[in-house]
């Protein structure tokens, strides 16, 4: 388990700078398992995000902007996007700048759980494989 890896990719999804992208592109260029690469950034990734969701299901505002350092800007941003476009947004988790206030969003407004984890898993999941996908 290349713990670096799932560390740099959680970190990366929260609203804490990171670079998990480079770093997995420099595991690839090793010579490591693409696939289970992959899986672990996506993994770490995606655990990143339920941390942020948790924190909008769970949360209040003090916590939102002081803890999270989420804009208002970012959030209004989120909520209409999240509005205009519901669940399926949740694909586009991963994007950065409004990626996690998305997900922050998702949990204010109560989006179910399963539905979370499955659409933003798919998004992520998709990114890293993008990214591998020279070195298969």
């Amino acid at each position: 388990m290349d713990w670096s890896l799932f560390f740099s990719a959680l970190i990366s999804s929260t609203l804490f700078p990171g670079g998990s992208e480079v770093l997995l592109l420099y595991r690839l260029n090793e010579g490591g398992n693409a696939v289970a690469l992959v899986l672990i950034a996506t993994a770490g990734n995606v655990l990143g995000s339920l941390i942020t969701y948790g924190m909008g299901r769970l949360g209040n505002e003090a916590v939102h902007k002081k803890w999270l350092r989420i804009s208002e800007s970012q959030t209004e941003r989120a909520e209409l996007w999240f509005g205009k476009y519901g669940r399926p947004s949740l694909l586009f988790a991963w994007l950065p700048v409004i990626g996690d206030p998305l997900c922050l969003v998702a949990g204010l407004l109560r989006c179910s759980l399963i539905t979370f984890v499955v659409l933003v898993s798919i998004g992520k999941l998709a990114r890293y494989a993008v990214l591998a996908a020279p070195f298969v």
